[in-house]
């Protein structure tokens, strides 16, 4: 665990996250980092979890209707 300290940034207040942090996560500069409500607090995760849910839907259509797609990519 990992005690940050809000820090000014410009107009607005950040936390600057340790390396081992941003390694364990695999992030860089310029990578997006989603911020989720949960009900210990919050959350964050370099995954978007809304673009996981409708991946999740698309991947279930594309399973179903695999035999209409391997004839539309004919």
């Amino acid at each position: 665990m990992h005690a940050l300290k809000l820090t000014q940034i410009g107009n607005s207040i950040g936390v600057i996250l340790p390396k081992e942090v941003l390694a364990r996560l695999k992030l860089s500069k310029g990578d997006l980092l989603h911020v989720t409500d949960t009900p210990d607090g919050v959350r964050l995760t370099p995954h978007d979890p809304v673009f996981e849910s409708q991946m999740t839907a698309a991947r279930a259509i594309m399973r179903k209707r695999r035999n209409v797609l391997r004839e539309l990519a004919k």
